[in-house]
């Protein structure tokens, strides 16, 4: 499986290791960014098989930033599964509504679930 690939965009250092730890302990390469356009910029030049993605970033939203990966003939059928402590029924019906295939309550997932997720999109 080391083949896979899954692009972690979260601007919490402490966050991006565990998640990073969590996959490559289950042979799954990881590729990470702190910044929207950052993560933008890596998951056009790389292809992850999934895009692990805040809705909070620095510099532009979760949400700006699936968009921008949206226009790319690639990003339209990009993985996006995105992570948020937001469990507001609005942010979830927006996530769903620009694609996302999961969304990942931070404070609600486990380090085994969060594996789960991960690799149920990547392998459907």
């Amino acid at each position: 499986m080391t083949d896979r690939k899954v692009l972690i965009i979260e601007d919490d250092e402490a966050l991006r290791n565990l998640y990073s730890t969590i996959l490559e302990n289950a042979d799954i390469k990881v590729l990470s960014a702190s910044r929207g356009k950052e993560g933008v910029d890596m998951a056009l030049k790389h292809h992850p098989d999934v895009i692990l993605m805040d809705v909070m970033l620095p510099d532009f939203s979760g949400h700006d930033a699936m968009k921008k990966i949206r226009l790319d003939s690639w990003g339209k059928k990009a993985t996006v599964i995105f992570l948020t402590n937001r469990s507001d029924a609005e942010s979830i019906v927006n996530a769903v509504e620009k694609g996302s295939e999961e969304y990942i309550i931070k404070s609600h997932v486990s380090n085994k679930e969060l594996l789960n997720k991960v690799r149920s999109v990547m392998f459907s």
